[in-house]
Parts: C-alpha cells; sequence; structure tokens
C-alpha cells in the first residue's frame, strides 16, 4: 500500500553560451558532484538525478516534456549556477506538471577574497541568476518552492527532504481512489462537497457502491484465513476477552476480520485506496467496521467516517506524505476547559488508527450505542505525546481550503474505564479558545486528519501544489 520508492528527482542547471565552454564544463560538474554528495547525505527520502546544463530554450523544453511524461520523476529540481536568462525557461516551464524546487545556492559556500576575479564572478553568480530565474517563475505565477541556502548545510538538506515527500504525495493523490459504500450521514454539511472539483484539483476519484457489493465481498472469506489472521492478531496486540463470553468475543473478532478481508480484497481488486462507511446504511452486516476499519489504517489506507470521502482521500494522501507514521483519521469529542488544562480529547466511535499508540492496543468488544448492531471489536489504546498538526478540507462554493493549526499532543490525565475507545488530547499551540475560534471561523469540519509526522510547511507546500486556498491558524 505504501510503496513509492521508484519515485526519483531530476535536476538541472541553467547557464547559456556567454561564458565559453570550459566555464559550462564546469558548471556541469559542479551541479554533478552537488547531486552525489546530497544523495550520499542518506537524508533524502528519494533519489536526485543529475540531468545535465540547460542552455536554450529548445532543450529546457524538451526536458520538461520528458518530466510530464515519466512516471517515476515526481518533481523537477533546478539551480542557476550561473546566469540563464529567463526567457529560455518561459515554455518548458509552462509545460510542466509536475511539482517544481528552485534551489537557491552556490557550490562554495565562501567569498575567496584573496584570489576571487571576474572570471569566479561569471562562474559563480547564483545570486544573479536566482533573481532572473525567480523572475520568470513569479510571472508565470508557478506554484514553486524555493529554498535557499548553501546545499552542504543540514537545514536546506532538511528543507529538500522535507519537500520531496510533499511532491510524491501530490503525484500518489491523483492516484486516489475513493470507495464509497452508501452515502453520506443524513443532513450533515461539512462532509460533502464536489466530487468533480476535488478531482480536478486533487486527482481524487470518488465511486459509490452498494452495502450489498461489499457483504458479497465479505462471505467470499474463509474460515482459514479468518482463523490464520486471528492468530496473528493474538501475537500483535492484547486479546481482552472482558465480561464478553468466550464465543461472543471470538465471533465479534472474527466477524471484523471477515470485513477486513471483504474490504481489502474490494479495494485491491478494483484499485481504491481509501474508503467510506456510514452507520445509516449497514445492510446486511452485524457489526460497523472498528477493528476492521483501524487494522486497514495501520497498513496505509485512507478512510472517513459517516461518508465522508474528502477526509477518506485526504487522509490516504497524508500517509503516504508521512510514510504512514503516526497519522490518522481523527475527530474533535469532548473538551477540558479547566484554566491551565485546556485540551482537545479526540476520538471516534470506533476508527481511531493504531499508529497513534504510546501503549500496546487491547482488543475488545462492548456496545456502541450508534448504529443498532451488534456489539463490535475495536483496538483500545492511549496517543502520544509531541508535536504535530492537525488539519482539514473544507470545500466552498469558491474552492477548497485547507484548514490547520499546529498542537501539542498529550496523553490523557487518567484511564477511561467507561470510554473503551482510542483517544488522543491535544492542545492548539496558540491556545484552545483562539485556535478553536479561528477554525470555526473559517469553517474547519468536526472530522481531522491529525498527525505527528507532518509539518506545517509541508501542508502549506501541498496547498501550493493543488492551487487551493490555505488557512493556517497561528
Amino acid at each position: 500500500m505504501m510503496n513509492t520508492q521508484n519515485y526519483k528527482f531530476w535536476f538541472v542547471t541553467g547557464s547559456q553560451f556567454l561564458y565559453g565552454e570550459d566555464q559550462l564544463k564546469q558548471v556541469g560538474a559542479d551541479a554533478e558532484d552537488i547531486v552525489k554528495k546530497l544523495n550520499a547525505t542518506g537524508k533524502l527520502p528519494y533519489e536526485i538525478v543529475y540531468k545535465g546544463v540547460m542552455t536554450t530554450a529548445d532543450g529546457i523544453t524538451q526536458f520538461m516534456k520528458e518530466a510530464n511524461y515519466n512516471d517515476e520523476v515526481a518533481g523537477v529540481m533546478t539551480w542557476m549556477h550561473t546566469f540563464s536568462p529567463a526567457k529560455n525557461w518561459i515554455r518548458g516551464t509552462e509545460l510542466l506538471q509536475k511539482p517544481l524546487l528552485h534551489l537557491a545556492t552556490q557550490y562554495l559556500n565562501n567569498i575567496p577574497y584573496d584570489t576571487i576575479d571576474f572570471d569566479y564572478m561569471n562562474l559563480n553568480q547564483s545570486a544573479h541568476g536566482d533573481r532572473e530565474y525567480g523572475y520568470i517563475n513569479a510571472r508565470l505565477g508557478i506554484n514553486n518552492k524555493v529554498v535557499y541556502g548553501y546545499w552542504g548545510d543540514e537545514e536546506v538538506q532538511a528543507e529538500i527532504a522535507s519537500w520531496e515527500d510533499v511532491a510524491v504525495a501530490y503525484n500518489e493523490s491523483f492516484k486516489i481512489k475513493v470507495a464509497s459504500f452508501g452515502d453520506k450521514m443524513r443532513n450533515v454539511a461539512v462532509t460533502d462537497g464536489d466530487k468533480v472539483e476535488a478531482q480536478i484539483k486533487m486527482g481524487w476519484t470518488v465511486d459509490y457502491f452498494a452495502v450489498g457489493d461489499l457483504v458479497a465481498e465479505m462471505n467470499k472469506v474463509s474460515d482459514a484465513d479468518i482463523d490464520k489472521k486471528y492468530a496473528e492478531l493474538a501475537e500483535m496486540y492484547t486479546m481482552n476477552q472482558g465480561d464478553n463470553s468466550k464465543e461472543k468475543y471470538e465471533h465479534a473478532v472474527k466477524y471484523q476480520i471477515r470485513e477486513y478481508f471483504g474490504l481489502k480484497r474490494f479495494m485491491d481488486d478494483r484499485g481504491y485506496t481509501a474508503y467510506t462507511d456510514n452507520f445509516e446504511d449497514l445492510y446486511g452486516m452485524e457489526e460497523l467496521p472498528g477493528l476492521a476499519t483501524q487494522l486497514l489504517m495501520a497498513e496505509g489506507y485512507g478512510f472517513g467516517a459517516e461518508g465522508d470521502w474528502k477526509s477518506a482521500a485526504f487522509g490516504r494522501l497524508l500517509k503516504v506524505l508521512s510514510h504512514n507514521k503516526q497519522t490518522a483519521f481523527m475527530e474533535d469529542y469532548t473538551l477540558d476547559l479547566r484554566k491551565g488544562h485546556e485540551a482537545i480529547l479526540g476520538s471516534h466511535m470506533l476508527e481511531v488508527d493504531p499508529t497513534l499508540a504510546s501503549d500496546k492496543p487491547r482488543i475488545e468488544v462492548h456496545p456502541l450505542d450508534i448504529g443498532g448492531k451488534e456489539d463490535p471489536a475495536r483496538l483500545v489504546f492511549t496517543g502520544t505525546e509531541g508535536e504535530g498538526v492537525d488539519v482539514t478540507i473544507s470545500d466552498f462554493r469558491d474552492g477548497f481550503n485547507m484548514i490547520s493549526y499546529a498542537v501539542n499532543a498529550n496523553k490523557p490525565e487518567k484511564e477511561t474505564p467507561n470510554l473503551p475507545v482510542a483517544k488522543q488530547l491535544w492542545t492548539p499551540k496558540v491556545g484552545l479558545k483562539a485556535g478553536a475560534t479561528a477554525w470555526i471561523h473559517a469553517g474547519g469540519g468536526h472530522h481531522t486528519i491529525f498527525s505527528l509526522t507532518i509539518t506545517e510547511e509541508q501542508l502549506a507546500d501541498l496547498a501550493v501544489m493543488f492551487g487551493i486556498k490555505s488557512t493556517q491558524i497561528d
């Protein structure tokens, strides 16, 4: 589900013929050395491939066309070693459909005062070339990233690495397909949206299926597969029978496993990477998928409750961005409003991703006071401490808005013996009152993606790539 390792980034250097062949050879050698050493750091999640020095409009245009049609290329990186006349870049840059990073750097990180002459100045005039190149990108309205600083500095390398993850997520976004089992929860506004516009802007395909289509797939699952998975889960998690009889507990867990295989095989056979369900529409199912959904999210599938296809697709996208580390579907549930303790307790009826767990999750079976079905099995655990983000996408008539704030994540002060669900506590860094008020004014939804891995800068970069509005509450 998370295999994105074939992606690469193409790196080109801008120059011109004015300085002579020897100088162009040096430009190429310097650029190739930078690429080699960046790859050698081991800090970049994806390989950079050096593709030469660009000196003509025709060459640049052809290069950009090739980048577009090579599926392994996640984006393009450019560096203006010398002065590169920006008119040469117009046509090619207009044609580029992949993310673009402008590395504004210099081969050496110092000024050699004792030896510097005009030959050196002409060869090492990135400060000049970067501005010429930057002008044309601004003039064209290109949603490119600029990383400024010495390429050998850890800070610059970290920025490149962070952007690579965003660029790969952007590419993968256009492969996201959401299977919507039933429609969304009745009368709810914020989970609705324009599916066609989402496909235009972010590449998400959302297709409706009857719940009976899923049930038919569930009925094909063999008892042998269920028994094998049950044994695997007993090794991974704590099997907490509680007050249930052995028969009731095992049946509930094994039914969730049946749902897990049914969902997984349905999606895999049809190329879907995310899904939604709705507790108001479970015809033919004994239990609302709880443990089943949690297991699938842990593998990297996206999920949205109550038919929230935007959260399902966005969750899958951010799992790619985070390499499926500590990134989960979430919902603001209840509040601590005591002075000095202000916090949000995040959870859901059943479906909270175990990638957030700080303890060993327990598989438990309890009643669910909504949906009118049998008692479902679910993973129960406590979330994690750290710094992160909480983010959602809302759809307005004038477009999508990615709404987010940075958070401090904490563990609940006490256990919740009467609330047997997975849970995560957090507080917006701007404060609960300021953050929640701004969120409400912005029209942010109650379903979010919560991550202790993704940064605010990455979210901003992603919104820029998609060309959608971004509201970061700070």
